[in-house]
């Protein structure tokens, strides 16, 4: 095997062979020449199934959610120069979210690095510390062949290390090349991949007996958010010791259940009912919900006792309050503690938690039904409305900004949905094309995104419609940037600066922009039918937009007026014998 095109081929195929031992399904391709080695290999194994992208941002979010959905890492591979920096929002993301990725980006040999050569940048470390591991192999050599095997095996370990993540490889390839793949280095027997990550073990026995004796027949809250893991296990222990959990969507423990606290937000903005509930103790589990206000009430608790727990030890911490730091899924923790001799909360304790949870949800329930039969939906309306038309199985991806802000507030507790978004970094990049991911990865799937965010990403519908996935995208369209109308900004700006520079109005008609994608756009001109046009969308599957259209202006009195109906049936509550 002499012939350098020929070597490559070979390479490239090793890698693609022992990524397929190692689980890897799916690799997303950007159409380029100096990648040519290893789309031809991805595409000739027949193994992974190929998704092939015009656009290499859009491309990293698509692998992206692919990863967020399965838990494998996805390859997504462009060519050299500025198409490997267009993956950046991504691997930022994928870092922070700890999500698996594998980017594999074409680079020119050394000889033609910093001479001028086009489409030549420098790509070493290009991602700096946002990727777990970087590995530079270097033009493909037939006398490195035994290298090859263990090169693509570590890239998956590294990428579902301890917390999973991305791992950057760049490939270096001299012309020609084609080629044709050679005899591959041996694997090993039976198929296995060459080397393995231990899966994250059960919690330290050290650990479930002190926690056990910190909770003993004292007031637990547990703060469900992102990353839990094994939202039964943790909704287990609840039941068991008389626990309140506060479900973020994300947590796979929003679900109907007597332990499960909805809408900790509406309740922690009205003070008499936070300081009734401060807690003795709080178990942290995973990442932080999106709320403001369940944050700060949370680093206000100077006297309760807060440990975190994180299945990869990650220290999620930005108040500085937690006093211990526990290593362990979350799910496995709670099971952990249930087999310990620990005696349960006082009754009154969850007791009080469901009862102000039981006002804020019928408050809720009636703010929501009077929106309804408005002229206008609203945006906790349309929230709470999509994640209660969705089927059982769907997948739900939530946009940052206000989406996933209305969902955690004023959706319903509900079974079989699985709720994701892009936490990590809690950009707007890449929200439709993590979409796209998800719905790659199989099922139906739904996203909910404001007019910017879909604007952002609008080359995610790039060939969207013969990618055979059953995906409705659900856009709020409110003319602009509406999270700005919550912040100070509305009120010390000048009215026109701020739009200028915050409200950011646009004019596209985005039925239009759909429609040159062809794209079926359904549009919810009232608010009774929400519901009705994305249950239809979910029902008659393939690729739909569901517009509906919100007043920007009004937006933040709708919230209001939610949370001051709430207060005041607290208030009723509390005077209430």
């Amino acid at each position: 095997m002499s012939d350098p095109a020929d070597v490559a081929a070979t390479f490239c195929a090793t890698l693609v062979d022992e990524w397929v031992r190692a689980g890897l399904t799916d690799a997303v391709v950007c159409p380029g020449s100096r990648s040519t080695p290893m789309a031809l290999a991805l595409a000739a194994d027949g193994r992974l199934a190929l998704h092939v992208h015009h656009d290499e941002r859009a491309a990293g979010f698509v692998a992206l959610g692919l990863g967020a959905a399965t838990g494998r890492p996805a390859v997504v591979l462009t060519t050299s120069g500025t198409a490997a920096v267009e993956l950046h929002p991504a691997v930022v993301e994928a870092h922070h979210g700890r999500v698996p990725l594998l980017v594999c980006t074409a680079d020119r040999p050394p000889e033609l690095r910093g001479v001028g050569a086009p489409q030549t940048i420098d790509q070493v470390h290009l991602f700096g510390r946002s990727v777990r591991w970087f590995a530079e192999p270097g033009v493909p050599d037939e006398a490195a062949s035994t290298a090859w095997r263990p090169l693509a095996a570590r890239a998956v370990v590294e990428a579902l290390g301890a917390p999973p993540g991305p791992v950057h490889l760049n490939l270096a390839f001299r012309e020609p090349l084609v080629g044709a793949a050679g005899q591959l280095p041996v694997g090993r027997d039976g198929g296995r991949p060459w080397l393995r990550r231990p899966m994250a073990g059960e919690p330290a026995s050290a650990d479930v007996a002190a926690l056990a004796s910190a909770f003993d027949g004292r007031r637990v809250l547990v703060v469900a958010g992102g990353a839990v893991g094994d939202g039964d296990g943790v909704l287990h222990a609840a039941r068991c010791f008389g626990w309140p959990v506060v479900a973020d969507p994300r947590s796979g423990c929003r679900v109907p259940d007597e332990v499960v606290v909805v809408h900790v937000d509406a309740l922690l903005r009205h003070q008499p009912t936070a300081e009734a509930l401060r807690p003795d103790v709080v178990l942290r589990c995973g990442t932080p919900p999106a709320s403001k206000v369940l944050g700060q009430w949370l680093a206000g608790l100077d006297d309760a006792w807060q440990v975190g727990v994180d299945t990869w030890g990650a220290v999620v911490d930005p108040d500085g309050v937690l006093a211990s730091m526990v290593t362990a899924e979350p799910g496995a923790l709670c099971r952990a503690l249930v087999g310990r001799d620990l005696a349960p909360s006082p009754p009154s304790w969850l007791g009080a938690w469901a009862q102000a949870d039981a006002v804020a949800s019928e408050v809720v329930r009636s703010c929501l039904a009077e929106d309804r039969a408005a002229e206008q939906p609203t945006e906790p309306m349309v929230a709470a409305d999509v994640v209660a038309a969705l089927p059982d199985g769907a997948a739900l991806v939530v946009s940052s900004s206000m989406p996933v802000r209305d969902v955690e507030w004023y959706a319903a507790a509900r079974d079989g949905l699985r709720v994701l978004a892009n936490r990590g970094a809690n950009g707007i990049d890449g929200v439709v094309s993590t979409a796209v991911g998800v719905a790659l990865a199989g099922g139906p799937t739904a996203v909910l995104v404001g007019d910017v965010a879909f604007l952002h990403d609008s080359n995610a519908l790039l060939g969207l419609v013969g990618r055979a996935v059953d995906l409705t995208i659900v856009v709020v369209d409110n003319r602009g940037g509406g999270i700005f109308s919550f912040l100070s900004q509305a009120a010390t700006v000048d009215p026109v600066a701020f739009e200028a520079l915050f409200g950011t109005p646009h004019d596209v008609e985005l039925a239009t922009l759909a429609a040159a994608h062809g794209l079926v756009t359904m549009e919810a001109h009232d608010p009774s039918s929400v519901s009705d046009a994305v249950s239809a969308s979910m029902a008659a599957g393939g690729v739909r937009l569901v517009v509906v259209r919100t007043d920007r202006a009004t937006n933040p009195a709708a919230h209001d007026r939610i949370h001051t109906a709430v207060a005041i049936a607290l208030d009723r509550a509390r005077a209430t014998p």
